[in-house]
């Protein structure tokens, strides 16, 4: 089984902000492949299926941004999954553009707290990872303003076209070949 978990805040007040993009990026796989998001369960809304010939979970963690490994190592932990091969992670990235994505198959945190709390809680940064570009804040903002803010309708529309490619690329990914989405979507600049 792979997880696949969306990085965000669990409340309404942030659906649709800069920072909550991995979680519309698992709403659009669940739709895309008839998944419900009907259990909650390891912290987190959870939804079985299969995408790319695969069994995925696909979570979204309830513990808030921060404490996204909290969730997370408690699924790897009960399925005795193995993040270099069965974990992706999809996160808002504000050193890219709108509408860019980067893949990669392991790396520090750069910064990213919910990342840094997956390291720390499954004691490994060896795991795929795509970012989403958001951004980057303007100059004299508060960096969590910025982040928990939403996106004026011409970044939405970049964003959602880069949710699209992201789960092309989790498509890949889940399919064993991580390489080629990294060949088809990294090379990429908008």
């Amino acid at each position: 089984m792979y997880l696949i978990a969306g990085l965000g805040n669990p409340t309404t007040k942030y659906e649709k902000t800069r920072h909550n993009v991995g979680f519309d990026a698992i709403d659009e796989l669940a739709k895309t492949h008839n998944i419900d998001f009907d259990q909650k369960k390891h912290h987190a809304m959870c939804g079985k299926g299969m995408i790319a010939g695969q069994k995925v979970m696909l979570m979204k963690p309830l513990t808030y941004m921060n404490n996204s490994g909290e969730a997370i190592a408690d699924a790897m932990n009960f399925y005795k999954l193995d993040p270099a091969t069965q974990l992706l992670v999809i996160y808002d990235d504000i050193s890219l553009e709108p509408g860019n994505i980067r893949i990669r198959k392991k790396g520090s945190a750069g910064g990213h707290n919910g990342i840094k709390d997956i390291i720390a809680m499954i004691g490994s940064q060896q795991f795929a990872r795509i970012k989403i570009g958001v951004g980057e804040k303007p100059k004299n903002w508060d960096l969590a303003d910025y982040v928990l803010g939403k996106f004026d309708k011409a970044d939405r529309k970049l964003v959602d076209a880069a949710i699209e490619e992201a789960l092309q690329a989790a498509q890949l990914i889940v399919g064993d070949d991580i390489e080629e989405a990294m060949n088809q979507f990294n090379a990429k600049k908008k």
